[in-house]
């Protein structure tokens, strides 16, 4: 752009010998115009002119949204520092003194063309960015969609989260750290005063844990033989097999069907209703505990080997008798081992404690309450593990 038509003929000329498409312009409204209906990628431009000026007509050019970079050179007699730095204030790339030597004009155009390069290629990289961003977008949207339905479905495996017997009541809580986890609580029916109740933790997290603790779960579902891995056929109808003999059927099937690099926690009791006799096996699952009546605990158990790592691990029962008003507890190491603010893990102890400050509470009441001194300890209800528990409350069958 120049108000000189001679002079912006020998420059239209000499880029026109080039290759260029050249537009002209008489003046910075014309340019400006120009510039909205075509795609200019390079402009030169004389300093002084009527109407607007070269400094006027860059400041107005780089406020004008473009979907694209345009090379600015400024066209000048001037050559003090205070003209330069005003021309780069207003967004100029590039100065040319007049007269306009041929040679010169043509390097400063090179150096353009190599800015414009660069720019047309992170262009073309933005868009294929952005449009890699729009599509992950969309999927993750997928995946989460799929994750809340399979948290839900998850949640759905506790088909009952409290019960009521005639002798005793059983109460669940189940809160994954993510969409999904790897925990699991559950009960069911053996014969008539006799019940099964289990917990178990699959290692690691999201949704190969998940699927393999509703595989797991599927072992230990309904009240009959052919579905449940826990109960068989006796003289007179379905019986309890051994605790020992369900962590060994487990371990097996998990090193030898299942083939998975994953292993399990797991405690498995067989309560009788009617006399308070608990048998149980514990496979590498924290302690279980009896809360008294006046609300001391007792630690159940001597630890023991996870299921699905050794195949020769051996599981050893452990009994103990509930007396009426006393409840059995099955906890995952997602609460005994939730980190306060410093990094301090609750611990057996600290459960402990919770449980006799809250001796008073029955049921999900008392597993809520749990979960808040749990929150409040954590300092967030945002649990870094899966949080699992399972209660029983034994009545006085009198």
């Amino acid at each position: 752009m120049d108000d000189s038509r001679g002079q912006r003929m020998v420059v239209e000329a000499g880029l026109r010998g080039r290759g260029f498409t050249v537009h002209h312009a008489a003046s910075g409204q014309e340019a400006l115009a120009l510039c909205a209906e075509l795609p200019i990628d390079l402009v030169l431009s004389d300093w002084i002119m009527p109407g607007i000026t070269g400094i006027e007509f860059c400041r107005a050019l780089r406020a004008t949204p473009m979907d694209r970079y345009v090379y600015f050179i400024l066209l000048t007699s001037k050559s003090d520092k205070t003209a330069v730095t005003e021309g780069l204030d207003v967004g100029a790339d590039d100065f040319l003194a007049k007269p306009v030597d041929p040679g010169e004009l043509r390097a400063r155009i090179n150096a353009g063309e190599r800015v414009l390069a660069m720019e047309r290629t992170l262009r073309g990289n933005n868009a294929l960015l952005s449009d890699t961003l729009h599509k992950l977008r969309a999927l993750y949207d997928s995946l989460d969609r799929d994750l809340i339905e399979a948290r839900n479905l998850q949640q759905s495996l506790l088909r009952e989260r409290d019960h009521q017997y005639d002798t005793g009541q059983i109460s669940l809580i189940l809160r994954p750290s993510g969409h999904v986890g790897g925990d699991m609580v559950g009960f069911f029916d053996i014969s008539p005063g006799v019940v099964g109740l289990y917990a178990f933790d699959v290692s690691g997290h999201g949704v190969t844990s998940a699927l393999l603790t509703a595989r797991l779960s599927g072992l230990l579902s309904g009240a009959s033989p052919d579905h449940n891995i826990a109960i068989t056929m006796g003289p007179d109808g379905p019986i309890g097999r051994p605790p020992t003999d369900v962590a060994d059927a487990i371990n097996r099937l998990m090193l030898s069907e299942i083939q998975t690099e994953r292993y399990v926690t797991l405690i498995y009791a067989i309560i009788d209703r009617r006399s308070g006799l608990v048998r149980m096996v514990q496979a590498g699952h924290p302690h279980p505990i009896i809360q008294h009546q006046d609300g001391s605990c007792t630690q159940l158990g001597h630890g023991g080997m996870p299921v699905g790592l050794l195949g020769d691990a051996i599981y050893h029962e452990v009994q103990a008798k509930l007396m009426p008003g006393e409840r059995l507890l099955l906890i995952s190491d997602g609460v005994t081992e939730c980190p306060n603010a410093r990094g301090d893990e609750l611990g057996q102890e600290g459960l402990e404690e919770t449980l006799r400050d809250l001796a008073a509470l029955r049921g999900n009441a008392l597993l809520n309450a749990l979960m808040w001194d749990l929150a409040r300890w954590h300092g967030s209800e945002d649990f870094p593990d899966d949080v699992s528990c399972a209660l029983f409350e034994y009545i006085d069958p009198g």
